[in-house]
């Protein structure tokens, strides 16, 4: 009769099989189940009457199990995204899956995350300058306040992705639609931006000193209160963007914002009227 409990507790625990807390539990459940067997036979218990009545003392296993199951894997998952504080430089990330992934103070030096899906992760303090995250998901990732330096952003997906306060020297941007990201309070004198669609961006108190974005698109973009001499926009396409600096502009501010070069550039109404106001040069500006 110790057989016939085994295979139902082998049965019961079939679907769950490797998964560690579920496994320590089969063990000590059949343990029970044998003792409260043993003492159902003492009491005169027929081994049919006994067998039911020791199945029917644990009460709903099957959903216990699954519970258990379920949780263990959710807590198995947590550990597997979570590499907070750990030495990893070129490391091994091409094409995962790492939802909410935790890269806090880790040093990911030369680290390769092209492909993965890091959607809602984490990176702050870390060092991960030379990574690659081309073609890389990085939907509402944090990257703020990290060294970025020289990594590499081809194709890379970034929604509501956030660079605040990021070291971005050399980091490349490229064919890369950004979507409500923040790149505010950031040096980008020396990042790659090359045909970038800005779409929402905030670059409120960035340094943009001598940056081309030459032939690229800005829809709805923020430049409130940033450093933009010599700012080159040839070719460029602007809709709907602010260059206000929230408060009477200095004299400082208008230099830099007539040292803009917008030939050939393409912007709506009013965004030509507000730099029209701002005395900037548009003679070479077409209208749309």
């Amino acid at each position: 009769m110790n057989e016939k409990l085994t295979q139902y507790v082998n049965g019961v625990f079939a679907p769950y099989n490797g998964v560690k807390s579920v496994d320590e539990l089969k063990v000590d459940l059949l343990s029970d189940l044998q003792e409260r067997f043993s003492e159902l036979k003492k009491e005169g218990k027929a081994d049919d009457t006994a067998f039911e009545m020791t199945i029917y003392s644990i009460g709903d296993i099957e959903q216990t199990v699954q519970e258990v199951a379920n949780l263990s894997r959710s807590l198995e998952r947590q550990v597997l995204t979570n590499f907070s504080a750990s030495n990893l430089p070129n490391s091994d990330f091409v094409g995962v899956t790492a939802h909410k992934g935790k890269f806090v103070a880790s040093a990911l030096h030369g680290s390769d995350f092209s492909g993965a899906d890091l959607t809602g992760s984490l990176f702050k303090a870390s060092d991960v300058r030379e990574a690659n995250f081309d073609n890389a998901n990085l939907t509402d990732c944090n990257l703020s306040a990290i060294d970025l330096a020289d990594s590499s952003f081809n194709k890379s997906t970034l929604v509501r992705t956030d660079f605040s306060k990021s070291w971005l020297v050399g980091t490349k941007f490229i064919d890369v639609k950004l979507t409500d990201v923040k790149l505010t309070m950031t040096d980008l004198r020396k990042t790659i931006f090359e045909n970038c669609i800005f779409d929402g961006v905030d670059f409120k108190y960035s340094d943009l000193t001598g940056l081309c974005l030459d032939g690229q698109t800005f829809i709805g973009v923020k430049f409130d209160k940033a450093a933009l001499k010599e700012v080159s926009f040839k070719g460029a396409t602007l809709k709907n963007v602010s260059f206000i600096s929230g408060f009477t502009l200095s004299k400082k501010y208008y230099r830099a914002i007539k040292s803009i070069c917008f030939d050939g550039a393409m912007m709506d109404k009013l965004t030509y009227a507000a730099l029209k106001g701002m005395e900037v040069d548009l003679s070479n500006v077409t209208v749309i």
